[in-house]
């Protein structure tokens, strides 16, 4: 019962720290907004510009951010369980490389932003499904053969991607960049991803015991009772799924799925609490959509008025964080 309440009261404090971020980002940019214009634009009783730019831009944005970050940060804990490898994250299987080609091929086109999306999401559907049945070949599916089929899916899916940046007309590179680096200033509707997200967190936690048990291995989760090819299969078509919605939302964000499990599975092993997912993954999608949302609005305020790419943000706090956590277990081991 003490175990329980403590994870409980870890919840409900990154679940006050995704509001608080989201306070943060409604009120900060080019035109500074009080808490009082903060509230009166979300419960719809006050007017004015601030309120009109909190509605329309900031709300959707922040929205949005929040949905990627807990997206990826959940599709990363999930493919470092089906993986068995801390270094595996969302990107690893090829899944960003598809969504990319078919984000890129829509603006070379000259196409609208919801084509530009619809393509990103059958490109990254289209690289699941490549990866998933060359990967599982002969009914034999190891994590080396995901892995390895991952990395080819994805360095084919580069070598298109720079194809399309060498034939593109100059007018049209700017946008392509931003979105290779991540940029949350297009998504103007993020409630598909916002379902996703819930969705996706309700689908993972009745399987939290058997991806405890999948986590030591095949062999002891199988004797334990657990289907691990039912398993592997669903742990991922859902971190496919995750990553799908989460950059065909905002492009491809790096990072976030790699360093936030790990953070968030550090503190946990610190407070004595293992690695247990049933708190895991919950936790990482708090945090990630959090962490998004802060970088997010460093993006677009740090030098307003112009925009940065998130996609930036996050790879300058990830890398020396990342670097940080692999001189901290190296140390630890001597």
């Amino acid at each position: 019962m003490p175990a329980r309440r403590h994870a409980l009261l870890v919840l409900a404090a990154l679940f006050g720290l995704a509001l608080a971020s989201l306070i943060v980002s409604l009120a900060a940019g080019s035109l500074s907004a009080s808490l009082t214009d903060v509230f009166g634009a979300l419960t719809g009783r006050s007017e004015g510009i601030a309120v009109e730019i909190i509605r329309g831009l900031r709300l959707p944005r922040a929205l949005a951010a929040f949905a990627c970050g807990g997206l990826l940060a959940l599709a990363g804990a999930l493919m470092q369980v089906l993986l068995r490898n801390p270094l595996a994250d969302p990107y690893v299987l090829g899944i960003s490389g598809g969504a990319a080609v078919g984000a890129l091929s829509a603006m070379l086109a000259g196409l609208a932003l919801a084509f530009i999306n619809l393509f990103a999401f059958a490109g990254a559907f289209t690289a699941m499904l490549v990866v998933f049945g060359l990967a599982h070949g002969d009914n034999s599916w190891t994590q080396t053969r995901l892995l390895l089929t991952g990395v080819i899916v994805a360095s084919g899916c580069g070598a298109v991607v720079a194809l399309i940046l060498s034939v593109a007309p100059e007018a049209r590179l700017r946008g392509m960049l931003f979105w290779l680096m991540g940029d949350a200033g297009h998504a103007s509707n993020p409630w598909p991803a916002l379902v996703v997200l819930a969705v996706g967190i309700a689908a993972t936690l009745p399987f939290a015991r058997e991806l405890n048990l999948l986590a030591r291995g095949d062999t002891l989760a199988h004797a334990l009772g657990v289907s691990v090819r039912r398993v592997k299969y669903g742990v991922y078509f859902l971190a496919a799924l995750f990553t799908a919605a989460a950059v065909t939302t905002a492009g491809s964000i790096g990072f976030i799925g790699l360093v936030v499990p790990h953070l968030v599975r550090l503190a946990m092993m610190k407070l004595g609490w293992g690695n247990d997912q049933r708190l895991l993954l919950p936790a990482s999608a708090l945090a990630g959509g959090s962490l998004l949302v802060l970088a997010d609005t460093l993006a677009r305020t740090v030098v307003a008025p112009q925009q940065l790419p998130v996609g930036i943000l996050t790879a300058l706090i990830g890398v020396p964080v990342f670097l940080f956590l692999l001189g901290r277990q190296s140390g630890s081991r001597q």
